[in-house]
């Protein structure tokens, strides 16, 4: 449980009918252990679609253009196997990401009868989101695409249809790593080809003609220092949220209420999976599991009335929420 600043409930009514549970269908049974979790998105699926094109034209170019027609077979053979062990983790981790439930709230629990058995004491208050019927827990929102609510939800990323959250941010972490390392590794194997290109005969420089070996060379610099910049940044705002435990929209409404923070070191465990160790990299290996939110969780305690919290501007999720209280009147 948390506090609560006074404003969440300048018009929360005493009773719980306010929530209007009548309106909401109970959820459905849970599915069965390990259910794939897909967004059936059409911008989110072409962008996904594009990044494995945009992944799958590099290794065609490094393959084909630059190391099978290289005479320096040593050079090949090892540039070959570390870009494309980069390049499979990179869409194994897109792939675990796109695929892995962020952590989504059941839906439809936000019932007269689940809302009666939580057996609210004074003070204590639970909030419910209008749009998919759920009783939401401390740190999670609703997401407009997933149609769900996520428990420690970052931010919607179209590049990997699905959210960023509890569950998955280890993968998109790691995603955007690989696609860095490859992109970054791409760059500097552009490089020395053309180095090689101008002291040598550019025929003998690829299977290709000139032309369209140049042609084909420029647009993957282009890509691999767009998606560079681009993903170093992801990344780096990806481990600075874990480090501080703040995620994305925590950190854009900068909500005025205390919470309890985790350590910097212990949530990068907890989002990694346990102490350092190479399973840190590997996008098969689960982080650790959190813990089932019990109904407790989706119980929250509210400040005295005497501390006034005044906002000019109430947030986002404030607008959105609906709630119910039970006071000792």
């Amino acid at each position: 449980m948390m506090l609560i600043p006074t404003h969440h409930f300048r018009d929360i009514e005493r009773k719980p009918e306010y929530l209007q549970p009548e309106k909401c269908v109970p959820p459905p049974y849970p599915g069965p252990v390990g259910t794939m979790w897909f967004i059936r998105d059409g911008c989110g699926i072409a962008c996904a679609i594009v990044t494995w094109f945009l992944v799958l034209y590099a290794e065609f170019v490094v393959l084909f253009v630059m190391l099978i027609p290289s005479r320096d077979y040593v050079y090949s053979i090892i540039n070959g196997i570390v870009f494309n062990l980069l390049a499979f983790l990179a869409l194994a981790s897109h792939c675990r990401a796109m695929l892995t439930d962020p952590g989504a709230v059941p839906k439809g629990n936000a019932t007269k009868e689940f809302i009666e058995s939580l057996q609210l004491k004074p003070g204590q208050v639970v909030y419910k989101c209008p749009k998919c019927c759920s009783i939401k827990p401390d740190r999670a929102h609703h997401c407009s695409v997933c149609k769900r609510c996520i428990r420690k939800m970052d931010h919607h990323c179209p590049w990997v249809n699905n959210c960023v959250g509890e569950n998955n941010q280890k993968y998109f972490v790691l995603f955007t790593m690989y696609i860095a390392l490859i992109s970054l590794h791409a760059l500097i194997m552009v490089g020395f080809h053309f180095l090689h290109c101008f002291e040598e005969d550019w025929t003998k420089c690829s299977s290709f003609s000139p032309p369209t070996t140049v042609i084909l060379l420029i647009l993957l610099c282009f890509e691999g220092l767009l998606f560079l910049i681009f993903t170093s940044v992801m990344f780096g705002t990806q481990v600075h949220s874990i480090c501080t435990d703040e995620t994305g929209i925590e950190r854009l409404k900068r909500k005025n209420q205390p919470r309890e923070r985790t350590g910097s070191w212990q949530s990068v465990k907890e989002t990694f999976g346990g102490d350092f160790s190479l399973n840190w990299f590997n996008p098969f290996s689960r982080p650790c599991q959190p813990e089932i939110p019990s109904d407790k969780d989706m119980v929250r305690q509210v400040t005295s009335l005497s501390d006034t919290v005044t906002t000019e501007d109430p947030s986002e999720e404030t607008r959105d929420e609906d709630s119910v209280e039970v006071t000792d009147e």
